[in-house]
């Protein structure tokens, strides 16, 4: 007899045999899986009732998450399954039904260097304070960057590094460095009281897993300006998107505070985006990076973030460079079309202007 154990596995199985990155089961529709950023039907699966649906999530978590679930009607968690991987789940309400969205982890941490990511981001992780952040729209491979960044330091020297997640994501194993981390619901209440207590737990790298709300932004940048390296991510696409939305954050009357504390703490933003290849299967991410300097650093206190840009474009030799200038070469080389590369672009004119310069 084939369970709803079964069935689950089966669709895990399915997603790893075509190398997908998502997993989404919903209620009337056949299981689809998300491969090289495109959905696929799994039609041989059947479309998915309630009842299944439900059997499968009391398979894959506790009480305690069942009493989470159902006071709330959504439910971050992540769960491993031997043999096949690591998993990031997502529960939530729809139509008076539960679906389920499960995002594929791999056990391993990747290298750095594999990611196709631009080397100066791996800069930073030669620092001693300040502030790092990894921005995105959800899927474009922030999370992963931000492990790698942190195993990287982890084989590298003798620090205690907390990690504050929701949920843990990547296992990271005690190299060189002790690494801690904490899960939310599990381990700590929410981020800012995890962030509160990570002040008094003696860390030298602090990651974060997402820059929420005006508290934990808060406690994030005093945490970087007292002496410790944060990593962190945000759901913005561009550098100077993101200064305006940690400052957009807080009410007016506090964004002058905390423009000074940016402007003092940040030391660098990449912005990354995960865009289906011509020339091969697969993704390849397309980047900006700013790397904080004086003028980037006035520009934050004086609120004039539209200028950033044109900081960042005359700051190659540094290892600065636009999303547009990235996007362009990508299409320039023949790996992404020139049809994606304009829905990524947030300035057309200046993309066209780079394509241009071959």
């Amino acid at each position: 007899m084939v369970t709803d154990t079964d069935f689950f596995m089966s669709l895990l199985q399915t997603a790893k045999a075509n190398n997908a990155t998502d997993l989404h089961i919903c209620a009337g529709s056949n299981p689809l899986v998300r491969v090289n950023g495109k959905l696929k039907d799994i039609a041989e699966a059947g479309r998915s009732t309630p009842n299944v649906i439900n059997d499968i999530i009391v398979g894959l978590i506790n009480e305690h998450q069942k009493i989470k679930l159902d006071e709330q009607r959504v439910l971050d968690f992540s769960f491993s399954k031997p043999g096949l991987g690591r998993y990031r789940a997502n529960i939530y309400s729809q139509r008076g039904t539960y679906a389920l969205a499960v995002r594929m982890l791999p056990f391993d941490i990747p290298p750095f260097e594999s990611l196709g990511l631009p080397k100066a981001a791996a800069q930073f992780t030669a620092r001693t304070n300040g502030l790092f952040l990894v921005a995105g729209s959800t899927g474009s491979g922030k999370s992963t960057t931000l492990a790698s960044l942190i195993n990287m330091i982890n084989e590298t020297y003798q620090y205690h590094i907390l990690t504050i997640e929701d949920p843990i994501e990547y296992l990271h194993q005690h190299k060189r460095s002790l690494v801690t981390q904490r899960e939310i619901g599990d381990d700590a209440d929410s981020f800012a009281s995890a962030l509160r207590s990570a002040l008094r737990e003696d860390p030298d790298v602090i990651m974060v897993g997402e820059m929420r709300d005006p508290e934990s932004i808060s406690i994030v940048l005093t945490a970087a300006e007292t002496g410790h390296l944060v990593f962190s991510t945000i759901h913005t696409i561009g550098a100077a998107k993101s200064i305006d939305r940690i400052v957009d954050v807080f009410e007016p009357g506090q964004q002058i505070q905390i423009r000074t504390q940016l402007a003092t703490v940040l030391e660098g933003v990449m912005s990354q985006q995960l865009i289906p290849r011509i020339d091969k299967p697969g993704l390849v991410p397309a980047c900006e990076v700013m790397i904080v300097n004086t003028a980037i650093r006035n520009l934050i206190r004086e609120g004039k973030h539209y200028q950033v840009n044109s900081i960042i474009q005359t700051g190659q030799a540094s290892g600065m460079q636009l999303m547009e200038a990235d996007l362009a070469q990508l299409v320039n080389s023949g790996v992404i079309s020139v049809q994606e590369a304009v829905i990524r672009s947030q300035d057309q004119q200046l993309l066209n202007q780079f394509m241009n310069r071959r």
